[in-house]
């Protein structure tokens, strides 16, 4: 299993439970993070295909530069599963995706974010372009709020998910467009990054903020007020769908493309 990174409680989570999990199925695992490095999880694939793994599941670093890599895979005859992030290449191929309703999901906080400006306000996106589960929640928050026309979005910049890039792109942001009203943050590191940046200039109580993942710290700053709610996924059920997909492939049995589940929502 070669994971995005450890620095994300979603991970933590997905990768605790793959771990937890996997000898239910008959499975042993090596779970590796690339923490964010498209060539340290190149490497890492090269040393799976040497040691002649099984089955690899992956979550991309990047959805398109994984494609070569998938591809050496498939030269090898490892069959590979993705979760979360899935891979946008031509060449490489995947047994199945596993993944959120990250569509449904982009909507759903389009929503929260409507009704807590009621309507009408200047947002900006914290976002993370170059994986498809963010273009597909980031595509599902502009396709709910072409419902509120008088809602704009001003600004769409990547802090690639991580906590200290979010918060110095939000820091730039209040000095900029310090008239913002809401920020949608694409998962629960950049929304904690840019509350930070927020709580710096004393405007927490003046600014929407809307996540997404769903993780313990961000329930408790919703239960604080600072922030307004948050999409909730469900890594540690994406585990266990990952593994028996994995058990099913193995059993012979016919698997689908891709297995999607629905996110929820969370608010104080």
């Amino acid at each position: 299993m070669a994971l995005l990174t450890k620095a994300h409680q979603f991970t933590r989570d997905l990768a605790d439970e793959l771990s937890g999990r996997a000898g239910d199925f008959g499975f042993k695992t090596d779970i590796q993070f690339a923490e964010f490095d498209v060539d340290r999880q190149s490497r890492t694939i090269d040393q799976f295909i040497e040691r002649k793994y099984d089955a690899v599941l992956l979550t991309p670093v990047d959805s398109l530069k994984i494609d070569p890599v998938i591809a050496r895979l498939n030269a090898a005859g490892i069959p590979v599963f993705t979760v979360d992030i899935a891979s946008e290449g031509f060449k490489g191929q995947v047994v199945c995706h596993i993944a959120s309703d990250n569509i449904q999901g982009g909507m759903a906080a389009a929503a929260l974010m409507a009704e807590a400006l009621k309507g009408q306000g200047r947002v900006v996106i914290i976002n993370h372009p170059k994986v498809t589960s963010v273009q597909e929640r980031v595509a599902g928050f502009r396709q709910g709020l072409a419902a509120w026309p008088q809602i704009q979005i001003v600004a769409d910049i990547p802090s690639w998910g991580q906590r200290a890039r979010a918060q110095s792109i939000m820091d730039d942001f209040m000095l900029m467009m310090p008239d913002i009203q809401g920020v949608f943050a694409i998962n629960d590191d950049s929304v904690m990054g840019a509350l930070r940046s927020i709580q710096a200039v004393g405007k927490a109580k003046q600014i929407v903020l809307v996540g997404y993942d769903g993780t313990p710290e961000v329930k408790a700053e919703i239960d604080r007020g600072t922030v307004f709610a948050d999409v909730v996924q469900y890594p540690r059920e994406l585990a266990r769908l990952s593994l028996a997909t994995m058990a099913d492939f193995f059993a012979g049995r016919v698997v689908p493309r891709k297995i999607s589940i629905p996110t929820g929502t969370v608010r104080r």
